[in-house]
């Protein structure tokens, strides 16, 4: 196994829970040559960090014809699949054509991963290690673990050099509403008469999807001395949090701050952290009674804020 590929497409979240399984392949053959074919946004945080020596885009226009029945390939990409001695699909394919294409490539050694979690079946990260240990390999440690490069801790120290020590970071968004504790709460956590009133060592993070509840916090706390980290690129962004305190939901930059080692306090509403959750030593789960997370009391996750700061 000279040369593996591992295709992982997916969310920034999905992505991390591969991550055990990727270590337990990249600690078995630490020799090798190992590519990720994945949206490169996400695959990055591997690329010359630790995992990958290299990324390609799933979203290659040419990459289509692997998704539709006796469609002529482009030489170039069967080629390239050809060109591993092992092939890790995580790709849903549940009528095998992209799997069927592959083998008209010449590829022989293909294993294919869960490309959705069952609930019932346990851990994400324990279903998605299946093909690695189908090798014989081990997936000991669940917990996903980022190896930022030293460009991304460069980065982190300029970026943080005008705040104030220790970072409290914060993520007040999701992929989805249902999993969102109220905007209005996040402001009462650090209201002027809480116990976390000075915003200057706070930090708030927001992409695309969660742009909304960032910029309604902006407007709410105005002059007093927060920072705000939009759309940062993951790898960056991982480093940032590397040596923070870090409050969120399930969601994939949750996993990412567990993943770079910030201490976690995670709000899970509807979701089941026995299966979402990160597997990290460093994060502490709070369950909103009855799964809403319009339930959770401030003084709830003040409390064991509190207490993951003191």
């Amino acid at each position: 196994m000279n040369r593996i590929l591992v295709i992982r497409g997916g969310a920034i979240g999905d992505f991390i829970l591969t991550l055990p399984a990727l270590k337990a392949l990249r600690d078995a053959r630490p020799q090798a040559h190992i590519e990720i074919l994945g949206y490169r946004h996400i695959a990055v945080l591997a690329e010359n960090r630790f995992y990958a020596q290299a990324v390609r885009s799933i979203e290659y226009g040419p990459l289509a014809r692997f998704f539709a029945r006796d469609c002529e390939l482009p030489a170039e990409l069967a080629d390239y699949f050809a060109g591993f001695d092992l092939i890790v699909s995580y790709l849903y394919d549940p009528d095998q054509v992209f799997e069927t294409n592959l083998r008209r490539c010449g590829v022989e050694d293909l294993i294919c991963g869960p490309a959705r979690i069952v609930e019932n079946a346990g851990h994400a990260a324990r279903q998605l290690a299946q093909p690695v240990e189908s090798l014989g390999i081990n997936v000991a440690d669940l917990a996903g673990k980022i190896f930022p490069s030293v460009e991304d801790r460069e980065f982190a120290r300029d970026f943080l050099s005008s705040m104030r020590q220790p970072i409290i970071a914060i993520h007040p968004g999701s992929g989805s509403q249902a999993k969102n504790w109220p905007v209005e709460n996040w402001i009462g956590l650090f209201s002027p008469n809480s116990r976390f009133a000075n915003l200057e060592r706070v930090l708030v993070i927001s992409g695309e999807a969660d742009a909304a509840q960032g910029e309604q916090l902006a407007r709410e706390w105005n002059n007093r001395g927060a920072r705000f980290a939009r759309n940062l690129p993951l790898p960056r962004l991982a480093a940032v949090l590397e040596h923070a305190t870090f409050i969120g939901h399930d969601s994939g930059i949750s996993h990412l701050a567990a993943a770079a080692g910030a201490n976690c306090i995670l709000l899970f509403g509807p979701t089941d952290p026995d299966v979402w959750a990160p597997m990290n030593e460093n994060v502490r789960v709070l369950r909103a009674p009855g799964g809403r997370l319009s339930d959770l009391q401030i003084e709830t996750v003040e409390a064991a804020f509190a207490g993951l700061c003191s």
